[in-house]
């Protein structure tokens, strides 16, 4: 994937914290809820040089990201407990699901009710394509009933919040979604800083 396309990624993931987080926010905590987390996410933004390589600014949006993502998530636990992060978890798949609808999930639909292994393997080729944004991968498995990626050094694992990004983002929120939209399984099998992840049909 190229630099230039995985910057803009980037940039709508953060869009999609942007657009659901406050409003969990601001129903549990008001406005002086909404203004701390509002606060604590602009000390620990980055500024994207206008200038800079796309390689360059799609390593600054994602380190933007990461940190939007471990601090959204760290203020919510210590401010809302289990329950918070247990909504926020639902908020974040309700919203996955809202960014990839479109005629191409009605389209899957059709596909898979006649040629259900035709639209597992479109969904596992775009699905390598597009999880290129968080971290380097290989498949090295795609038949119409299984898709094997592995990721050899997560870049996640690698950065500031990287576990809980790993432990909730990637091993809870990612194979509901992906459950929950698609009708596939996804497991993860994390070993060190590597992951493989496993798609079968539901």
């Amino acid at each position: 994937m190229p630099y230039k396309e995985k910057y803009e990624s980037m940039l709508g993931f953060i869009k999609l914290l942007d657009i659901f987080v406050p409003y969990l926010i601001q129903k549990h905590l008001g406005n002086k809820g909404t203004a701390g987390l509002k606060k604590l996410l602009h000390e620990r933004s980055k500024t994207i040089p206008e200038d800079a390589s796309f390689e360059e600014k799609y390593n600054i949006a994602f380190d933007n990201w990461m940190l939007r993502w471990s601090t959204v998530y760290n203020f919510i636990k210590v401010n809302m407990g289990e329950a918070g992060i247990g909504e926020f978890m639902l908020a974040d798949v309700e919203a996955l699901k809202k960014k990839s609808a479109g005629p191409a999930i009605y389209l899957l639909k059709i596909i898979r009710s006649f040629s259900p292994g035709t639209a597992f393997s479109m969904i596992a080729r775009q699905m390598a394509y597009q999880l290129q944004v968080f971290s380097p991968l290989t498949v090295s498995e795609l038949t119409g009933k299984r898709a094997v990626y592995k990721v050899p050094r997560c870049k996640i694992l690698d950065s500031p919040g990287g576990e809980e990004v790993c432990l909730v983002g990637c091993q809870v929120i990612s194979p509901k979604w992906v459950a929950d939209q698609f009708r596939i399984k996804m497991d993860t099998n994390r070993q060190g800083n590597s992951c493989t992840l496993t798609l079968t049909p539901l």
